[in-house]
């Protein structure tokens, strides 16, 4: 691909400035041609079977393992997160790589479901087959955990990938790649391709059979319209507004701290990053005060002692400031922190109180280290006001009451919910991830997940004779005895 592109350009680290690495625009002819490449990539993915690609996906995941400071060292440079929160980031993806290629055969592999007694002489078998090629288009604020929890399912499944990483931090995608290619030398199962906007928007009207994308909202309509040309599905992970809930019963010491990582680690950009907070009433002061208390020990920097990295993305600056601005213009309290905080291309801890409902700084994601705290009357009211935004991804709940937890947690609006903990269910690989609403559809992770990169196919065959009803040759009797069988499974009145 990189004969066939002259144009380049750098990824850069957005805490110093300096280059990391160069890498290819790639345009439409090129990405025309990965695709093509992956065509016959993924036949051959697929006929290894189970247990080639099983062994194959576990050496990925032990090579990702070996490497797991060379890996984080380049998401630090390309994003400017902590090394320890990157190198939590390469775990969490192996995690989920080892996980994908244990259970995709017992998810996906062929199995006998019941047929039913009207077609009690078929056999019938449901199995999963793969799609063929998926396009992956990635986000840079977690540049190796996102995509992997579409590759290394849309691979457990038996396709083969096009990735369009973000411009931001190309490098870590190019890496994975190559390990990709040292553990299966035989085709290419992953390929990278890398640009701007223009390479997704190729990679989005190309001939796969699925897009995951994970990005912003607006940016999904564009990849949905581009996609609706070949009618092309697509699984969409796009941003969130996700709200943090206290109980009057809750631990408030916990509950503070878990909410202070939530809404401040990787610079408050995270999807399911924490940026609503609803308090009960009877524990506001003091959960307040907890979270004040913490926050303002927190600093920025690029040095191993800073709680969290840059600003990756330098438009997302303004945003903040707009969000800050808007909020104290319409009455909000800045007690940790204000609009004085964002200072290129870092933004210090923000925390502010007293922020009306139709702030900007409370129903648009922010994307940064800011929190909006709210005093509310009971869990019931909390829930409520949660589910009010457009924005509809995860959430958090802290509560002494397991019963009273639970029933909030499942009337929570959004795809993932965690109690006592915050963004918990992104470790469990079991767990589907996904949001609705403004937030995307369909599931990355866990059986869903590997469901949402396969077909289902049904097969029927049959076992011996018996009530010949699909035949011109059908008799009144075979008639008689199939309506005698219906009403006699069906027709009985319920209680």
């Amino acid at each position: 691909m990189d004969a066939e592109t002259t144009e380049s350009f750098q990824s850069l680290d957005p805490a110093t400035g300096e280059i990391v690495g160069e890498h290819p625009v790639h345009g439409k002819e090129a990405v025309d041609a990965a695709i093509e490449r992956a065509r016959g990539a993924a036949a051959w993915w697929a006929d290894l079977g189970w247990k080639e690609r099983r062994i194959r996906l576990l050496n990925i995941k032990g090579a990702l393992t070996r490497s797991l400071n060379r890996v984080a060292t380049l998401i630090h440079r390309e994003t400017g997160k902590p090394i320890e929160d990157a190198q939590l980031e390469v775990v969490l993806a192996i995690t989920h790589l080892d996980w994908a290629a244990r259970k995709a055969e017992k998810v996906l592999g062929p199995r006998r479901v019941p047929s039913g007694l009207l077609s009690v002489n078929q056999k019938a078998i449901l199995e999963y087959q793969p799609l063929g090629v998926v396009g992956v288009i990635g986000p840079w604020n977690y540049p190796l955990f996102t995509p992997v929890g579409s590759i290394g399912y849309a691979l457990a499944a038996g396709n083969a990938v096009v990735c369009k990483p973000s411009e931001y931090t190309p490098g870590v995608a190019t890496l994975f790649a190559e390990m990709v290619a040292s553990v299966v030398p035989e085709q290419p199962i992953l390929q990278v391709v890398t640009g701007f906007g223009e390479t997704g928007a190729a990679l989005a009207g190309g001939a796969v059979d699925k897009i995951a994308f994970t990005g912003s909202t607006p940016t999904a309509r564009k990849v949905m319209a581009a996609c609706a040309e070949r009618l092309t599905p697509i699984v969409a992970e796009c941003g969130g507004k996700d709200a943090f809930i206290v109980d009057a019963d809750a631990d408030v010491e916990a509950a503070a701290e878990a909410a202070l990582w939530g809404a401040m680690s990787n610079a408050g950009q995270t999807c399911t990053g924490v940026e609503r907070v609803y308090v009960v009433d009877s524990v506001y002061e003091t959960f307040v005060d907890r979270l004040a208390e913490q926050a303002r020990v927190l600093r920025p920097g690029e040095d191993r002692g800073a709680s969290y990295g840059p600003i990756t993305m330098p438009g997302q600056l303004d945003i903040i400031k707009r969000h800050i601005d808007d909020a104290v213009a319409q009455g909000g309290r800045a007690i940790v922190g204000g609009p004085a905080s964002v200072k290129e291309p870092y933004v210090e801890p923000v925390i502010l109180l007293d922020v009306p409902e139709d702030s900007s700084a409370v129903c648009e994601e922010t994307f940064g280290p800011t929190i909006t705290v709210h005093r509310v009357q009971s869990l019931e009211e909390a829930v409520t006001r949660a589910n009010a935004s457009r924005y509809a991804l995860a959430g958090a709940i802290f509560s002494g009451s397991r019963s009273a937890a639970m029933n909030a947690a499942r009337r929570l609006r959004g795809g993932m919910t965690s109690i006592n903990a915050v963004i918990a269910f992104a470790a469990v690989p079991s767990l589907p991830f996904g949001g609705v609403g403004d937030s995307g559809f369909g599931r990355i992770h866990g059986a869903d997940g590997l469901r949402e990169f396969a077909r289902a196919k049904s097969i029927t065959r049959q076992r011996f004779s018996a009530m010949n009803l699909t035949s011109f040759k059908r008799t009144d009797k075979d008639m008689a005895r199939a309506l005698q069988l219906v009403n006699l499974l069906h027709g009985r009145r319920y209680k």
